[in-house]
């Protein structure tokens, strides 16, 4: 039956190289149980609902990725489109998590539809590369000034805006322990490294007297407090045309860059270096996120982490349902989500930020119409603690500075109306 489902021969794998690859891959992303349901739960949305929500995310769209498209590629609810739905969306606008749902449902819904087209490959090479690689950065950057305020590191100031916190804290002691345990252990590339940092944190927190306890297993909790309570008429308000794109779009690029990053890696292109069965894989992510809304998460995606997998030999999709399963094995650990601290995540978010800062490297600093919006989209992100705005100054600023440049060649027509549309949006609401 499993050969037959996921042509291990074909692929030159086997259920035991299979099922490995599949608990490594999980090991690298299970700080998302921990972390997801800690930025959701600051909107006023139930921990524990959201913490089952995540793992059934995550169950599911695997199990999708797996069964459906056959690649050894896990999904669960991504880092940075949380940190938009919590600080940008619900703090930021003052909508109500109801409706921020209903913005990710409907982001989903659209997905689903370009997916069943080729309008997906249009878009994303419509998009200039510096700007894909920026809010790549600058998603990272946004994590990375939630993580600093989370772990005490960084505190607010009436006259520097920003300043530097209290050192001499344990907890933000132990925060930057968490974070150089995690940069060590990912160096010498031990499988798990995120997810042992985050737990050694707790454990600390545990045993010096600053966080309760209260064991590793029970009964899963209920979800009913988030399930299906996302406000579509809500989210279909003109204010809300702008969230809807940002989860959209922000979705669109990282996982269409994850599944070609991690296929390259594991050698699952084609002769002409394109992806085969995308429209599948596609289809799966699309499903997880309208999913996820409906059980009450902000957007799921493909996980990077996934190459942990592929680099000891995951080829098929039983990698990803064996993530699934194990997703689904980790909704018994309620009382150990609810153990881990706020500083303890904070070194998680913070690794998570230095991988996708790398992105700036490959930017062409020598050409300036390239560079300066790229590098005005990623710092307007933390900057202005929101990465709708960061991604509408980077289009605004490219589309700009190329007429203003007389570099009109470079524009695309799907640059010039996205830029407009922004400029519209700016104008119009608040």
């Amino acid at each position: 039956m499993l050969e037959t489902l996921f042509k291990l021969r074909e692929h030159g794998t086997d259920v035991k190289t299979e099922v490995l690859a599949g608990f490594t891959t999980f090991l690298t992303m299970a700080y998302i149980i921990f972390v997801n349901p800690a930025i959701l739960s600051e909107t006023g949305m139930d921990f524990n609902a959201v913490f089952v929500a995540t793992c059934l995310a995550a169950a599911l769209g695997s199990a999708v990725m797996g069964l459906v498209a056959n690649y050894p590629i896990a999904l669960a609810p991504g880092m940075g489109l949380n940190a938009y739905f919590t600080f940008s969306v619900v703090k930021g606008m003052g909508v109500s998590w109801q409706v921020a749902l209903g913005a990710v449902f409907l982001s989903g819904i659209i997905f689903l539809v370009i997916s069943l087209f080729k309008v997906r490959e249009a878009m994303v090479n419509a998009i200039p590369h510096s700007l894909k690689l920026a809010i790549s950065a600058g998603v990272g950057l946004f994590l990375a000034i939630i993580a600093l305020k989370n772990a005490g590191i960084v505190v607010g100031h009436p006259a520097t805006l920003v300043t530097l916190g209290n050192v001499h804290d344990p907890k933000v002691v132990l925060a930057i322990f968490g974070f150089l345990l995690i940069l060590a252990l990912e160096y010498r590339k031990v499988t798990g490294g995120v997810i042992i940092g985050v737990m050694a944190v707790t454990i600390l927190a545990v045993m010096l007297g600053y966080q309760e306890f209260k064991g590793v297993f029970s009964a899963p909790p209920s979800i009913t407090p988030t399930f299906m309570q996302m406000d579509l008429q809500g989210a279909l308000s003109a204010s809300l045309v702008g969230v809807v794109f940002v989860f959209f779009f922000v979705d669109l690029f990282d996982t269409t860059g994850t599944l070609v990053g991690v296929s390259h890696r594991a050698g699952l292109l084609d002769s002409n270096g394109k992806l085969p069965r995308l429209k599948r894989a596609l289809m799966a992510d699309s499903t997880a996120i309208v999913a996820g809304a409906a059980l009450g998460t902000s957007s799921c995606t493909a996980y990077v982490e996934s190459a942990a997998g592929t680099a000891v030999g995951g080829r098929t999709g039983l990698t990803a349902v064996v993530v699934a399963i194990l997703f689904l094995v980790a909704l018994f650990l309620s009382p150990l989500a609810g153990a881990v601290p706020a500083y303890a995540t904070a070194p998680a978010l913070c690794y998570v930020a230095v991988l996708m800062a790398r992105g700036l490297a490959e930017i062409n600093w020598d050409d300036l119409t390239e560079s300066a919006p790229a590098v005005i989209t990623a710092v307007a992100m933390p900057f202005t603690f929101s990465i709708a705005d960061g991604i509408a100054f980077g289009f605004i600023s490219y589309a700009g500075l190329k007429l203003l440049s007389g570099r009109f060649k470079d524009l695309s027509p799907a640059v010039v109306v996205i830029a407009a549309l922004w400029v519209m949006k700016f104008a119009m609401f608040e």
